[in-house]
């Protein structure tokens, strides 16, 4: 594992480390810590933290939460442009996600965060 990462330390926009996770899904989860450290320092746009955190929701949500959860929230702080946030409201809270939108800005603080950054007009 340590070749690995320290392989995966060259990455200079989160491609490979994204790639990486996508070809060893089932078998990355205990060094997932360090994956996302390597994403927060290598992607400084959130593109590839966002698709990581649509990836792993689709894969298996309840057994990467804490790991989509973090990546959600490097995707927030990285993606100044907002050119990525849009894709995580269907990735990650569903295609219907519209007509929930009051249940999940109540309970969800990533989901407020991303709504309040991309509907900055809306009542919150």
């Amino acid at each position: 594992m340590e070749e690995i990462l320290r392989n995966l330390s060259k990455d200079t926009d989160g491609m490979l480390t994204y790639e990486y996770i996508a070809n060893n899904v089932s078998t990355c989860s205990q060094i997932m810590p360090a994956l996302i450290d390597n994403m927060r320092r290598a992607d400084s746009t959130g593109q590839f933290v966002a698709s990581t955190a649509r990836f792993l929701a689709a894969v298996d949500r309840e057994h990467f939460s804490s790991a989509i959860d973090e990546l959600i929230e490097v995707a927030i702080e990285k993606d100044r442009e907002h050119r990525y946030l849009g894709s995580l409201l269907k990735g990650i809270w569903g295609a219907d996600y519209e007509s929930r939108v009051n249940e999940l800005r109540e309970n969800d603080d990533n989901f407020r965060r991303i709504y309040k950054r991309l509907y900055s007009n809306s009542v919150i």
